[in-house]
């Protein structure tokens, strides 16, 4: 089973996350102010900078994984056919985490036999601790990571930076 992404792919995004969110932080150009004037304010900036870009490090992070990807749809496991094939469709659902919502990819597997629906073996990563028998289905992703930088960034591109 392949990955979703390469490590110099998952790099550059995470990088990007981190540096945009820096830019806002400690802009580069002397001229700019700083914002904030107490310690708590630098805590506030900081803790966007986190819940902005380790999203982002966790979402590349399932993506490297081997298994982020199924190759074939495997045995239904309702009836136990071995006709299931994987669908065309995916849903990226948000996950909760530590630091805040992560979106995934799930690939979806339909059983030709009884016509049941389910996540392949191996797709997701271990999303919220489900099983392949899940009955397939999630929500759009919402805030997190890479979808929430295509999104406050305005860059509306499918792959890694540089196209920010």
């Amino acid at each position: 089973m392949p990955a979703r992404t390469t490590r110099q792919e998952a790099r550059a995004w995470i990088f990007a996350a981190f540096g945009a969110q820096l830019d806002r932080m400690i802009p580069e150009d002397e001229s700019v102010p700083l914002k904030g004037a107490t310690f708590a304010d630098f805590e506030d900036q900081a803790e966007v900078l986190a819940q902005t870009a380790l999203p982002v490090v966790l979402e590349e992070r399932a993506a490297l994984e081997s298994n982020a990807e199924a190759e074939a749809a495997g045995r239904c496991p309702h009836c136990g056919s071995e006709g299931a094939y994987l669908e065309k469709e995916v849903t990226q659902p948000e996950v909760r985490s530590l630091h805040g919502p992560v979106v995934l990819t799930r690939q979806h597997a339909r059983c030709r036999s009884c016509g049941g629906s389910f996540y392949p073996s191996g797709s997701g990563v271990g999303i919220a601790g489900g099983s392949s028998a899940d009955a397939a289905g999630g929500a759009a992703g919402g805030a997190g990571g890479r979808l929430a930088l295509l999104r406050s960034g305005g860059a509306e591109c499918a792959g890694p930076p540089p196209c920010w």
